[in-house]
């Protein structure tokens, strides 16, 4: 069919000659002059101009419950200032709800929707944010407050099974994905939609659609931590979502045809979760802590036969890795370990877990190598600065080893057993002043403990503080006794 040159709005079948629709010539008329002055000029409001819903929007919502949870991150971390911009330690985002193979892949399902809402450091919000007022703004205007939030989670559900598909092992967060899918759906409205605003203002609208989308593309391309997959997966179910609404439903007073599209998506995005969670999952369903040892032995099996058809699938490394852990062959985890950091260099928490391995099988000279790896790409990694003191006490190099844990204090300074450490090689140097300085510190964060309490009971009598040490392993005997009670 073919369009109106001046709006852009669809004309009758078999239309002849000016291709202008109806409004346009009595409006181009009435701006000539050449109508009376009591004929009426039909309004026809634009399609976002709806009824009065609510003076709160549905995206103002989504941006105040993402803004909420990122407070409750601050909180739960004690992050200072300057740590936001360095992100949330690991851990915190997986215990708040972050996508990551796993566990998702391993029944957690809710994770494909609290991870929309989880972002990693100060930046990542105030973009994402920034995106989503404008981009939901003129969703939401466009197509009805349900029928946007239906696209919102769709499209953001899908980016995460998209995510999960293209690399399990690694943890995504943000609203990002969503967001690609607010941009795919406004592309495809645009394209093909009817519209009662002139052309051009449709074609920049467009034009700037297409330049977030291309540039977001390119950025992720080139920047380290961006999780393109999760971004084309929403882009494109986002596209076929607002194909089928502005082709099939366009009329929000005919919601039944609206509800039948989405309830059709709902299906497909479900039939691809199946399809990720068949090819993905077995690699991660090696079971808790209550398995058996059959149970270990058979799921190595299992990852043995899979690596060899996928040789070059880092997941299943990893998977395999952590099985072997789990039985107690060290070397053979190990080696696996080895063999994700050759296929995904840049995989630091495969690369921390290997120096953890080193340790255990004292080769600290090893563990620090990798270590040293991490913080030269990374140097506000606070893990790895701390293992690296670890590493390099073992080696009897204590002074440096101070200097890593003084570098992890000052990135995590509530960190449970640094100060500790610090304390224990501050007394290989015989400064001893510093390390009861050191294990007060720890006690001030972290409680009582009764390894703490008989080191400090060491200090204070290198110190000749007879009393202080005294009272310090009578402390220690106290909480002793009350663990085995």
């Amino acid at each position: 069919m073919a369009n109106c040159i001046r709006c852009g709005r669809q004309l009758p079948a078999l239309t002849l000659g000016k291709k202008i629709c109806q409004w346009c010539v009595q409006h181009e008329a009435a701006q000539r002059g050449e109508l009376e002055d009591d004929v009426k000029q039909p309004v026809m409001a634009a399609p976002w101009v709806r009824g009065r819903e609510s003076s709160i929007s549905l995206t103002q919502i989504l941006l105040g419950a993402n803004v909420m949870v990122f407070i409750a991150m601050v909180i739960a971390s004690d992050f200072s200032p300057g740590q936001l911009m360095r992100g949330f330690p690991w851990q915190l985002m997986v215990h708040f709800g972050a996508n990551f193979g796993p566990f998702t892949l391993s029944g957690q399902w809710w994770r494909l929707f609290t991870y929309m809402f989880l972002h990693g450091d100060l930046m990542h919000i105030a973009v994402n944010m920034w995106c989503l007022w404008d981009l939901g703004a003129l969703c939401e205007s466009l197509y009805g407050r349900w029928t946007f939030a239906c696209i919102y989670v769709i499209t953001g559900i899908a980016a995460g099974i998209a995510s999960l598909g293209w690399n399990p092992g690694t943890l995504s967060v943000g609203a990002s994905g969503a967001i690609f899918g607010l941009a795919g759906a406004l592309i495809s409205s645009f394209y093909l939609g009817e519209f009662s605003l002139p052309s051009f203002a449709i074609k920049g609208t467009l034009r700037s659609l297409l330049f977030f989308v291309g540039f977001s593309v390119l950025f992720g391309r080139v920047m380290p931590g961006i999780d393109n997959a999760a971004h084309g997966g929403g882009l494109v179910s986002g596209l076929i979502l607002g194909a089928l609404i502005a082709r099939l439903a366009p009329q929000i007073d005919k919601p039944g045809r609206r509800v039948s599209i989405l309830a059709l998506m709902c299906l497909v995005v479900l039939a691809a979760g199946f399809g990720v969670h068949r090819w993905r999952g077995s690699g991660f369903r090696f079971g808790s802590a209550g398995d058996g040892q059959g149970n270990v032995e058979r799921r190595i099996s299992e990852l043995r036969a899979q690596t060899q058809k996928q040789p070059n699938d880092a997941s299943l490394h990893n998977a395999l890795a952590q099985a072997y852990f789990r039985k107690g062959q060290f070397p053979e985890g190990q080696s696996e370990l080895k063999r994700v950091l050759e296929i995904e260099p840049q995989n630091t928490p495969a690369r921390l877990e290997l120096g953890t391995v080193y340790l255990q099988l004292e080769q600290p000279a090893a563990a620090a190598d990798e270590f040293s790896k991490v913080i030269a790409r990374d140097p506000n990694n606070a893990t790895a600065h701390a293992a690296m003191g670890v590493a390099l006490a073992h080696q009897n190099h204590y002074e440096a080893a101070i200097e890593e844990y003084k570098a992890a204090a000052h990135l995590e300074p509530k960190a449970r057993g640094l100060y500790y450490r610090m304390g224990m090689s501050q007394v290989q140097l015989k400064q001893h002043d510093a390390a009861i300085a050191s294990y007060l510190k720890e006690k001030e964060l972290n409680g009582d403990a009764a390894d703490l309490e008989s080191a400090l009971a060491d200090a204070y009598e290198a110190k000749g503080m007879t009393q202080q040490a005294q009272d310090a392993r009578n402390k220690a005997t106290q909480l002793r006794n009350e663990q085995t009670d």
